[in-house]
């Protein structure tokens, strides 16, 4: 079993079965990249202060350097018998440079490491998912693009409504996924990055020598682009107690999931038979082991399904943090895994998203074909009557009983003659209903909004 970095006071040995119930280790690994860039600045820091010689610290930074190394081409091979990854990271030192290693964890606590470790990673995986957006705006705008030429019908209620532009469609998921730009960009420039917390009421390092080992590693590594607080921590009581990053966090992921869930479903339904106007690639379905006919969209029916999971994950936190006292208590190493899953969830979505996105067909005679229904061009027609003179709510009732009239004759309102519209006592002529009924006339008719470009304006990251 690796050495604990606690247990003078115990007389007896930790239970067996207690220890891998309480143990982190087996998820916490993936804040190694963090934990020994808070090693690292922490030795700085000792050096300013003078708690450690020039030598003593360059052979600290050197051991901790050879396992970020390690790390970083991915041959960082956890040691699941230690207690959680400070440990482990702490036993790997000591077995380069010996008894050097105590001097390590003077003066800190797992409790400074490990919020600094987990607002690290936030910051970073943040950078990551806002590129993922970055494409999928540009993958939805191509898509937009590709088929700028086509209408589509537009519903609510998940009945037909009015027809719509296929540019417009897109550009309306293109908002939703822009806003989630936005809100993570923000997280991001606000994002810092405090050290020297102690257990919780601060170091007898000095702040200066925090302040002077953060800047310096962060000068040296130009690693991130942190707000100007990130320097010496500001309250050790709030940093070392809160999580209201992770909870600001898996919200916006949360968030972006649900747009991905309402992009899935309604792919789902315009790959249907039903509807048929979209024809997913084969690539990101699956078939049934039974019926040799099926193409399930399977993919999408996953994203669909891990919104309750990504939705779960933010609601175990929120009710974890709900009543815990000042400062630090054990029932925060929970926030892990919600945290690492909702991630890792979103990640895959959005890269797996873009590529199936980009390989979407349009069926263009199926499109072709529901937009022939006419009740599509209601509201069209209402609004020629309006600008005719006619009073809105009697425009509304004239349409109504022209299309009631329709059904109950089996007669196209496109194919009544001007003697059967002149019994409805309004202004329409035939002429008039043929220019109407036109997806394109019904979708320039509208002026209360731009409407979308040949290209549409896509964000790049600010954080590379």
């Amino acid at each position: 079993m690796v050495k604990k970095l606690w247990g003078g006071r115990f007389k007896k040995e930790i239970d067996k079965d207690f220890f891998q119930f309480q143990k982190s280790i087996q998820y916490d690994y993936r804040l190694a990249e963090y934990d020994i860039y808070h090693s690292i600045i922490h030795v700085s820091a000792l050096k300013e202060s003078g708690l450690l010689t020039v030598i003593e610290a360059k052979e600290l930074t050197i051991a901790l350097n050879e396992i970020f190394t390690e790390v970083r081409e991915e041959k960082f091979k956890p040691n699941m018998n230690a207690e959680d990854i400070h440990s482990d990271i702490q036993d790997r030192v000591e077995k380069k440079v010996g008894k050097l290693s105590e001097k390590l964890h003077t003066l800190r606590s797992r409790n400074d490491q490990v919020v600094f470790d987990e607002k690290w990673y936030c910051y970073k995986e943040g950078i990551y998912v806002i590129s993922l957006l970055n494409v999928i705006l540009s993958s939805l705008n191509h898509f937009g693009n590709r088929y700028r030429d086509c209408y589509i019908p537009g519903y609510t209620h998940t009945q037909r409504a009015q027809v719509v532009s296929f540019l417009s469609y897109t550009g309306a998921y293109f908002c939703m996924f822009e806003r989630d730009f936005e809100r993570l960009d923000v997280f991001l420039k606000k994002s810092s990055i405090y050290i020297g917390s102690g257990a919780l009421a601060g170091s007898a390092i000095p702040r200066a020598a925090y302040s002077e080992a953060l800047r310096k590693f962060l000068e040296k590594t130009k690693a991130m682009s942190l707000s100007s607080k990130s320097l010496a921590v500001r309250n050790p009581l709030d940093n070392v107690a809160s999580r209201d990053f992770v909870i600001e966090f898996l919200n916006i992921l949360s968030i972006i999931q649900m747009h991905l869930s309402r992009m899935a479903e309604d792919f789902i339904l315009f790959s249907t038979k039903e509807f048929g106007f979209f024809d997913l690639p084969e690539e990101f379905c699956t078939g049934s082991s039974l019926m040799p006919h099926k193409k399930n969209p399977d993919f999408l029916e996953l994203v669909r399904g891990n919104t309750g999971k990504i939705y779960g994950n933010l609601m175990s936190i929120l009710v974890t943090m709900k009543g815990l006292p000042l400062t630090y208590n054990r029932d925060m190493q929970l926030d892990k895994e919600p945290l690492f899953s909702s991630v890792e969830t979103i990640k895959d979505e959005l890269k797996i998203t873009v590529d199936l996105i980009g390989k979407i067909e349009l069926n263009r005679k199926r499109l072709e074909d529901a937009l022939k229904d006419e009740e599509l061009y209601a509201t069209e027609l209402v609004e020629f009557l309006v600008y005719q003179g006619v009073a809105f709510s009697r425009a509304h009732e004239v349409v109504g009983k022209l299309i009631r009239y329709s059904e109950d004759e089996g007669i196209k309102i496109k194919d009544m003659s001007d003697k059967t519209l002149s019994k409805f006592n309004c202004k329409l002529t035939h002429k008039d209903i043929r220019k109407i009924m036109n997806p394109k006339y019904a979708v320039s008719s509208k002026k209360s909004f731009s409407a979308p470009k040949k290209t549409t304006s896509v964000k790049s990251p600010r954080f590379k």
